[in-house]
């Protein structure tokens, strides 16, 4: 192969691995995708079964976490679980989704709250723990759905005990599907969802005839309570202490708001005011809840009469498959097949939904934090990357869904915290008594659920951990590494400025002298002319322009640049505002050029103190020692020396 079809070929390849990185941010080929502005999106129902397929899929394998985490008690714990999920998660995210109608849900929020790094860093932990409980969803997912095919009785021999690489070819079909490009994600959740329900309508409608045909059923379980419990009130506490091991049972709340994009609202909505999509997005979260909490307690209820506990255990006929184990126990192989074949297509299609909210999450916010490439904001590299942890946390629970559990209720428990805390400050800031005691309630609520699931499986709080370790390590290095690129998107100029630009552009190339902004007296002024013409001379004594930086939150990392043109003291001044004051000047120096066809001089002055202290003052706080670093942002924005500015410093 020639060198030039070889690099013909990887050029090629990574054409086709970025495509779609000028895109905005959210519009991906996925279930989550950004409706373009042209499309009108869709009736809130069929919205609810696209988040629906991540939330009602766990009735795959909540009945048997749910058997193997309160016994005998499943039903009543499931109570305590759904009266959560009405009188908590759902309000909360009903607050979400007035406050946050775009799709950025509970995160954003908190963004709002903190400046500074301290946002930034506390945005990074949350996308951890959303890493956490979406990737888990794609694992735990795929898991159950081989549990679904291993334990079918129509599978072939060489299958049984085959859940770890059955589960990674679907991680990889998954993979596979997202590279090419995957679309019409609604047209395809509604069918699957409208099939999975029916179905399991079908097997609980039997389960309940059988329990009723066969009353000694119910008399056998409740005495079976009443040997394992005292009395009503010892099982009704029980019930509270064990029911935040059933937490994955509210999994689709925050998949719930990040598809808010998607949901058709009224003909009068605006971007800032979308009333329409808030309405139909609180009636899509509230009939999903309502939905989830009656096929959970009556799943709950059929599967704790009618399935021997021992078979709940590990490599039990029922585990991971309660529901599943029913249909072909009382309504024959062929349906319990079809049964087995809906489930597998929703959780695999669950892990298609997790992968896209990840594919939503990520681009919305690192790149724009200079903490990830800009390859980051492309579709096929994500996949690539998040393919591969999916595939290593397969191999480390070795496929096991009751193992997966504790990180994946972890994940969706911080989330919900979270929201929790924001709606509480957003409440409160609004000075609404009531509520901001009824949220704050709900968030201690879910502090108790959140504390008493980690010290029960620490395992959710390590695999998290090691998820915000990841993104913190590798977000720092990103912005350490992308820190002298040029970081303005747009360089604008008002009125007054561009006329002083082009009346100093007449007499040649514009001479311009870094100031600090702040207000100066005539004398200062020019003195600080008087130096720069001193130690830097500045060609024939022409015209200078003053250019003054105001630094803003220096945690930002992107930013349009607003030049304000003024006169005062004498002198006149070219003055702008940017996340930090090196990057701020060279996009404006470039931008000068553009404009007047010349190269432009800057003249600086030495910064007194230590090179590494003024490198850290520049990385953390945006100024330091602005001369060099000008000059390098310059130096990588124009690889062409004769076309870049001038950098002078006395």
């Amino acid at each position: 192969m020639t060198e030039q079809s070889a690099g013909a070929r990887s050029g090629r390849w990574r054409a086709w691995l970025l495509e779609g990185l000028s895109e905005q941010t959210a519009r991906h080929p996925g279930p989550h995708a950004a409706p373009a502005p042209a499309q009108e999106g869709h009736r809130w129902w069929r919205v609810m079964c696209l988040t629906g397929v991540d939330y009602f899929s766990t009735l795959g394998y909540q009945p048997g976490i749910a058997a193997l985490a309160a016994g005998l008690l499943s039903p009543l714990a499931t109570l305590v679980l759904i009266a959560l999920t009405l009188l908590g998660a759902l309000p909360v995210y009903r607050r979400v989704a007035h406050e946050s109608p775009h799709g950025e849900g509970s995160i954003a929020m908190l963004e709002r709250l903190l400046s500074w790094w301290s946002g930034k860093i506390l945005v990074l932990v949350l996308l951890g723990f959303a890493a956490t409980d979406f990737m888990i969803t794609i694992t735990l997912s795929a898991a159950d759905a081989a549990a679904h095919v291993v334990e079918n009785p129509f599978a072939p021999e060489w299958m049984h005990g085959g859940n770890e690489w059955i589960t990674l070819v679907l991680v990889g079909a998954l993979g596979a599907v997202f590279l090419k490009g995957f679309r019409e994600a609604i047209g395809i959740a509604v069918p699957l969802v409208a099939v999975y329900l029916a179905l399991n309508l079908v097997v609980l409608a039997v389960s309940a005839e059988e329990i009723l045909s066969h009353p000694v059923r119910i008399t056998d379980w409740t005495t079976a309570l009443r040997a394992e419990h005292s009395s009503p009130w010892v099982m009704v506490g029980v019930a509270l202490v064990v029911f935040p091991k059933l937490a994955l049972g509210m999994s689709g709340f925050e998949t719930g708001v990040a598809v808010m994009p998607q949901v058709k609202g009224d003909a009068g909505d605006t971007y800032a005011e979308p009333r329409g999509r808030i309405r139909d997005t609180r009636r899509l979260l509230t009939t999903a809840a309502l939905i989830m909490s009656c096929f959970l307690l009556l799943s709950s209820l059929a599967t704790t009469i009618l399935i021997p506990q021992k078979d709940f255990d590990s490599g039990g006929p029922a585990n991971g498959r309660a529901l599943a184990y029913l249909a072909h126990e009382h309504l024959g192989q062929v349906f319990g097949t079809v049964y087995d074949a809906s489930t597998i297509a929703i959780l695999w299609f669950a892990g298609a939904s997790a992968l896209a909210g990840l594919l939503n999450l990520v681009p919305r916010y690192l790149p724009r934090y200079g903490m990830a490439p800009e390859w980051a904001r492309a579709v096929r590299p994500l996949v690539l990357v998040f393919m591969t942890t999916a595939v290593l946390i397969t191999l480390w629970f070795h496929a096991n869904v009751d193992a997966q559990s504790g990180a994946y209720a972890t994940g969706v428990l911080v989330l919900m915290l979270s929201a929790a805390f924001a709606s509480t400050v957003a409440v409160h800031r609004r000075r609404h008594r009531r509520a901001t005691l009824g949220f704050g309630a709900i968030t201690a609520v879910f502090a108790y659920t959140l504390v008493a699931n980690v010290i029960e499986r620490p395992d959710g709080i390590r695999i998290a951990g090691i998820f915000i370790f990841a993104i913190l390590v590798t977000s720092f290095g990103s912005r350490v590494h992308r820190a002298f690129e040029l970081r303005a998107a747009e360089v604008t100029f008002d009125d007054t400025a561009a006329r002083f630009v082009d009346e100093a552009a007449r007499r040649g190339p514009l001479q311009l002298i870094a100031n600090e902004p702040q207000e100066h007296t005539t004398r200062a002024y020019r003195a600080k002319e008087g130096e720069q013409r001193e130690h830097t001379p500045i060609p024939g004594g022409g015209p200078v322009l003053f250019l003054e930086v105001f630094l803003r939150d220096s945690s930002d990392f992107t930013a349009d640049i607003a030049v304000r043109g003024d006169k005062k003291h004498g002198v006149r001044r070219l003055r702008i505002s940017g996340p930090t004051v090196p990057n701020s000047i060279a996009a404006v120096l470039l931008a000068l050029r553009d404009r007047t066809g010349q190269v432009p001089h800057a003249y600086f002055s030495w910064t007194e103190g230590s090179p590494v202290s003024q490198l850290a003052r520049f990385l953390v706080f945006g100024d330091g020692e602005v001369a060099p670093v000008t000059r390098e942002v310059l130096r990588r924005a124009e690889p062409d020396p004769a076309q870049r500015p001038r950098v002078h410093v006395g």
